[in-house]
């Protein structure tokens, strides 16, 4: 009688893994696989990459998760590649062509249009987007024909750089504020141009602080033991290092845990000129063996105080 194998029981794993998306795969399927390679109980990723693009995709496992909001508000830097002279009805390489049009463009011509998409600039989202309306994603509405009114949002293209152009591809390096959608801006630099365009490749190259320099392929990850896989996994603190830090006694660190505000002018605490967010750390003598703890995120208050947010486990290594 044959043995049915025993399934492995899934591991309290916390930290950020930098993964470099391929193509063609959705960012919730390449999570599902990371998840499964790592063994772990939970995860989540920090905001989704279209199918058709690559690059980096940080992916947050357990006591990370509770942290992976704060890069859906970050900056985001992308390389793409602007093919001019064709428009799709998504935007990009997985809708089907909907007008071609004679490219005659100059450098010129492109640095003079590219100048107007600088800074802050109002954008309208796309049919083919997860954007709810009456409950309903927008990419639903556009499968079945229908096309709804889209308010402009104002986004902003903090970088926007030429790099080469070989008609009709144009590569651009962009970094630009949350909620932009670079598709809707390389169809706008196309029908500026006057002959349209669609996005022919996106890779992201940097989220926040985070980039892909530093990250791993699922190949990789695939051909490696669980040592080696456990071994990439950068702390969870990864994700909250663009904040100042507070450091707490063993008893604050207590009544932080509890969700106590913490007065830290008066627990004569030095701590930073900036009010916002903080991240939180006890003191050597709360975690032994010379090694500080995480233990979250919290407000920065006038006066010094310190109102908690959101807290780690710190029963969890």
């Amino acid at each position: 009688m044959n043995q049915v194998p025993k399934k492995k029981t899934r591991q309290p794993i916390n930290g950020v893994l930098l993964l470099d998306k391929p193509v063609t795969w959705s960012s919730n399927d390449a999570l599902i696989k990371a998840k499964r390679l790592l063994n772990a109980i939970k995860a989540g990723h920090t905001g989704t990459l279209d199918p058709f693009a690559t690059g980096l995709l940080p992916l947050c496992f357990g006591e990370a998760t509770k942290f992976s909001a704060d890069l859906l508000d970050a900056d985001k830097t992308y390389q793409t590649v602007v093919h001019l002279g064709m428009t799709t009805n998504t935007g990009d390489t997985e809708g089907e062509v909907v007008q071609q049009s004679e490219v005659d463009v100059s450098i010129e011509q492109i640095h003079s249009v590219l100048a107007q998409f600088r800074g802050d600039i109002m954008q309208v989202p796309p049919m083919y987007s997860a954007l709810k309306r009456d409950g309903k994603a927008l990419y639903e509405y556009a499968r079945e024909g229908i096309t709804l009114e889209r308010e402009a949002r104002p986004v902003t293209i903090h970088m926007l750089e030429f790099v080469h152009y070989e008609a009709p591809f144009l590569t651009l390096n962009v970094r630009c504020s949350k909620g932009t959608y670079i598709r809707v801006l390389g169809e706008d630099i196309g029908k500026a141009l006057g002959c349209g365009a669609h996005l022919n490749a996106l890779r992201r190259t940097q989220v926040g602080h985070l980039v892909l320099e530093n990250t791993v392929t699922l190949e990789q990850l695939e051909a490696m033991d669980e040592g080696q896989r456990l071994s990439l996994l950068a702390p969870v603190d990864a994700l909250l290092s663009s904040f100042p830090e507070v450091e707490l006694t063993a008893e604050l660190a207590r009544r932080f845990l509890q969700g106590q505000r913490i007065p830290l002018g008066k627990e004569g605490l030095n701590y930073p000129t900036q009010l916002g967010r903080v991240r939180v750390y006890a003191h050597d003598e709360h975690t032994g063996h010379g090694v500080r703890q995480l233990l979250g995120s919290a407000q920065l208050q006038e006066y010094g105080i310190l109102a908690p947010e959101r807290l780690i486990s710190t029963q969890t290594k």
